[in-house]
């Protein structure tokens, strides 16, 4: 597959990813953790919003690799 392809695949699986991830987070806070102080949630909010990144890593250097001779 050429870097472009890559890119391209890589491009759509992180809108899912990060899509995925938001409605995730938003469905989890709405329903579990509606009865919690604000220090609790600032820090669920702090993980929830970068926690995405870990998936995402493996996925841009996937990407990034260069083409086979």
């Amino acid at each position: 597959m050429t870097i472009r392809a890559r890119k391209f695949v890589g491009t759509i699986g992180l809108i899912l990813l990060v899509s995925v991830w938001a409605l995730l987070a938003m469905a989890l806070a709405q329903s579990a953790l509606t009865d919690i102080s604000g220090w609790v949630a600032a820090i669920y909010y702090l993980i929830a919003g970068l926690g995405w990144v870990l998936p995402a890593m493996p996925l841009v250097a996937w990407m990034s690799k260069p083409d086979r001779p």
